[in-house]
């Protein structure tokens, strides 16, 4: 990977760990402590989901069109 193409793919990346702070955030507040795998599939389900999205909306990088 170039330069050019890391500096592209940055702002998803921490999109994406924003995402999945914030949505464990809420999800903390709401129903209070959940358990490890609880919240593993909730990552891994954003991870997972968070790069069709991203390609549906049409605000994909370049490199992952």
């Amino acid at each position: 990977m170039d330069k050019n193409t890391l500096i592209e793919l940055v702002p998803h990346y921490v999109g994406m760990l924003i995402l999945v702070f914030g949505i464990l955030g809420i999800v903390q507040l709401s129903v209070g402590q959940v358990g490890f795998l609880i919240e593993f599939a909730i990552v891994v389900t954003i991870a997972v989901a968070y790069r069709p999205l991203v390609l549906r909306l049409g605000i994909a990088p370049s490199t992952w069109e």
